[in-house]
């Protein structure tokens, strides 16, 4: 029995010899691998690479919009749009307190985002200083500058800070005890694997305010401003993973911080509210530039009913007929609504019925709305706008030589006074035509005629317009509320 139990004893101690010789050889090795490791890394020549970045064409969610805004104040022949801004920045005083966090002047975001879009929006600065120093030196003389028709106020209003700060923070520890180790040449038998995730988040919220002025009176326009918030946020993560092995512990740990951009939201402000002010002032459905959430505005949809209200039925349907010229159906553009019309309308509107005698207000509004925002859209406009010129120009010819036809008994009077002006030949002549009766020639007669073929000739639309003069039209009625936002006085 003894002899049986020493054969075991030295199994046993050869086995744990075995063992100890297997795990010192291991953790010399795992020695010799980290020294080489860190040898190859001297702390003296740490290093750090930056990337490079190119410059690059800042980019917004408004980049596009600003200058549909500008082909859509075309396609709407909006009247031109002359722009002013005052010097506009933080109000509040946080830009200084926080360190510039947000910024402290943003009138050169103004100028470019009113410059961007082009159209029938055109920017003038204000900048007195340079035109004093103009004036000095005698480069330029001011005669043929433009003058404003409206001007912009307004400013950052508003930054709070810390309205919400919410941590979250997640911990995991597991350890385990090896008793099969032989523990006189380990510190300890225990493994561990230990993971925390943790993280901390901020509220801000920053607001702008705008208001549009009359540049004449320097009062403000109703209705016509745009307030917009917006929040940003910043955030700090934070992740460790450790690992515990025979009192030995290994790790790994990574923060992270960010924060949204303030000054980049202060831009995006700007840009939204630029396309509602001008929206809003040109009474044109600027919303459809902003995305599929956006709703429509009631300050140009109140206007638009107001346009409806105010107008006779067969202005009505000539503004809904050249509407729908710019979508481009051929239909006619003389006020009567007849089949094509019609048809033209459930195109546009499916709610609109074919046995209705009158446009309502829903559809009028429905053609205004959609009228579509391309470049193919603009040339039918302008086709358009030749015919209604063409048109028009025919018709006050007409009517121009309709008046002036020679009454018999007033032109003895006007072959009597040709050295006055016409008006006073008409107005003497009913005179003379009432009173006494004076002889005249078949001559004098003829050449009063030609005389009034003449004033006719001279008085037509096509000799008053500069060749260089661009024919103009709006295509809804002028000073109705269409392409224009009026007043209440003015409606």
């Amino acid at each position: 029995m003894k002899t049986i139990g020493n054969t075991q004893d030295k199994r046993k101690w050869r086995r744990d010899v075995t063992t100890s010789r297997f795990f010192q050889a291991t953790m010399a090795c795992a020695l010799a691998v980290s020294f080489v490791s860190c040898s190859s890394i001297d702390p003296r020549e740490v290093d750090l690479e930056l990337a490079e970045t190119a410059p690059a064409v800042k980019v917004t969610n408004y980049t596009q919009a600003l200058p549909e805004l500008g082909l859509m104040t075309e396609i709407y022949s909006t009247d031109i749009l002359r722009i002013q801004s005052n010097p506009i920045g933080d109000v509040t005083g946080a830009s200084q307190s926080t360190g510039s966090e947000i910024p402290r002047d943003i009138t050169e975001m103004i100028k470019t985002t009113l410059n961007s879009m082009g159209g029938h929006v055109l920017f003038i600065p204000y900048d007195p200083a340079f035109i004093q120093n103009q004036q000095v030196t005698g480069y330029s003389n001011f005669e043929n500058k433009e003058i404003p028709e409206v001007v912009l106020s307004g400013g950052i209003t508003e930054f709070d800070r810390g309205l919400i700060t919410r941590g979250e923070n997640t911990d995991l520890s597991l350890e385990a005890e090896i008793k099969s180790l032989p523990g006189d040449f380990l510190p300890s038998k225990n493994i561990g694997l230990r993971h925390s995730d943790e993280g901390k988040a901020g509220l801000a919220r920053i607001t702008l305010d705008f208001n549009m002025l009359n540049f004449q009176t320097l009062a403000g326009i109703p209705k016509i401003n745009a307030v917009n918030t917006m929040e940003v946020l910043k955030g700090v993560a934070g992740k460790e993973l450790g690992i515990s092995l025979f009192g030995q512990n290994f790790g790994l740990k990574g923060t992270i911080k960010k924060v949204q951009g303030r000054h980049h939201a202060v831009r995006l402000l700007v840009e939204l509210s630029m396309i509602q002010i001008v929206g809003k002032y040109l009474a044109i459905p600027y919303w459809r530039l902003l995305g599929e959430d956006a709703l429509p505005d009631p300050v140009v949809t109140h206007a638009l009913a107001r346009a409806y209200a105010s107008q006779e039925e067969v202005d009505i349907t000539k503004m809904v007929q050249r509407w729908l010229y710019i979508y481009g159906h051929d239909v006619p553009l003389n006020g009567v609504l007849d089949e094509k019309t019609k048809t033209a309308l459930v195109a546009v509107d499916p709610d609109f019925n074919l046995s209705d005698n009158r446009i309502s207000s829903d559809t009028f509004v429905k053609v205004y709305v959609n009228i579509p925002i391309s470049y193919e859209a603009g040339a039918r406009q302008q086709e358009m706008v030749n015919l209604v010129n063409a048109q028009e120009s025919v018709e006050e010819v007409a009517s121009e030589s309709t008046d002036l036809v020679p009454v018999t008994e007033a032109t003895p009077a006007l072959a009597d006074s040709q050295t006055t002006s016409e008006q006073e030949n008409l107005e003497n002549g009913a005179t003379a035509a009432s009173g006494e009766g004076s002889s005249t020639s078949p001559q004098a007669e003829a050449q009063s005629t030609y005389a009034q073929q003449d004033t006719v000739l001279r008085t037509s639309p096509a000799e008053e317009m500069p060749k260089s003069q661009k024919p103009t039209y709006v295509a809804g009625p002028k000073r109705t509320g269409i392409g224009k936002f009026l007043t209440e006085e003015e409606w």
